[in-house]
């Protein structure tokens, strides 16, 4: 089954961006079904400390605040095998105001086996699973109980330059109610916590699992759109840009290439050239904050785990004093 976002205006923006100087493509489209079950594996491995650093903070956080906000409804962006998200429905359901989950994401196999795992999981959630691009969806179309809490979690956001994430908060944004949060899981930049070294291990892991998660996308890009890239020509490569404060994951061209896409569209690349493929932006406070507010959002509370390396944050339309 081919998901709804990979159609002509998949093959207008793969060209697009790899007519550009710097070559570039998307990452939503890593998450095909083979792409969403290679993360999940990225997320157990021994260097991929953000999904552990996360899970601890959800365990320790999710019942006070969910005791708080007291949501009836649960959206998570991304959601994946919302592996992570059953921390946030257990507390739901031990405060008694758990009444509809809805997953969204752009893998539809992965997405309607995750819904059902966790109907079977959680007898009386209403799951109603959501097919779509995080980027590009304009509203909620389900009608859904509220206070809703929105869940954007695993560094997801970090994905996204800042322009575009503060378009996507502002998209979350007009989709709340007075007395909803967001609820997002941010990476940490280098510093007292944790080194450079370990910040890009996390993305160049021993086992070559992210290797293999990234040159899926070429995999996709031959499936979907009928081209004929070479995966042995090109080499995984993962570097944290101090500047940027991010991390920067590209496809290394390892000889020339001349890719042919059908229409008779040829993209060439030269031995050593680069394809941008993902970037993962570390934040601090301040620079998440610079993103919450030109959405409309505040920051509300801010906890972050003991070695300073990530951090699970809940964001609102209220301008109440934060925590």
């Amino acid at each position: 089954m081919t998901s709804p976002v990979l159609s002509d205006p998949m093959r207008r923006e793969v060209l697009e961006g790899l007519s550009r100087a710097s070559k570039e493509l998307s990452p939503k489209y890593f998450y095909d079904e083979r792409g969403s079950r290679l993360f999940e594996e990225i997320t157990r491995l021994p260097e991929y400390y953000l999904a552990r650093a996360e899970r601890a903070l959800l365990e320790r956080w999710m019942r006070p605040w969910v005791a708080e906000l007291r949501p009836r409804s649960l959206v998570e962006l991304g959601a994946g095998s919302a592996r992570k998200t059953r921390v946030v429905l257990d507390a739901m359901r031990a405060e008694g105001c758990g009444e509809v989950f809805v997953p969204m994401d752009v893998s539809a196999e992965f997405l309607l086996e995750t819904a059902k795992s966790v109907r079977a999981e959680y007898p009386g959630l209403r799951v109603e699973p959501e097919v779509m691009d995080m980027t590009a969806a304009e509203s909620v179309t389900l009608e859904i109980p509220t206070p809703t809490l929105y869940a954007l979690l695993g560094s997801t956001l970090g994905n996204f330059y800042p322009p575009e994430a503060v378009e996507l908060l502002g998209r979350v944004r007009s989709w709340m109610k007075p007395g909803d949060a967001l609820l997002l899981g941010v990476d940490l930049r280098p510093g007292s916590g944790k080194s450079v070294d370990v910040v890009e291990a996390a993305y160049n892991d021993a086992q070559g699992v992210t290797a293999r998660f990234n040159l899926n996308v070429l995999r996709v890009l031959n499936r979907e759109l009928g081209a004929d890239f070479d995966l042995e020509g090109f080499e995984h490569r993962a570097r944290y840009d101090p500047a940027e404060g991010r991390i920067e994951i590209s496809l290394r061209a390892l000889e020339d290439q001349t890719v042919h896409f059908p229409g008779s569209v040829i993209v060439s690349l030269e031995k050593g050239e680069e394809i941008r493929t993902e970037v993962s932006c570390k934040y601090d406070r301040a620079s998440l904050a610079a993103l919450a507010e030109p959405a409309g959002l505040r920051i509300h509370r801010w906890a972050q785990d003991e070695e300073d390396r990530f951090a699970l944050v809940e964001v609102r339309l209220d301008i109440g004093p934060g925590v």
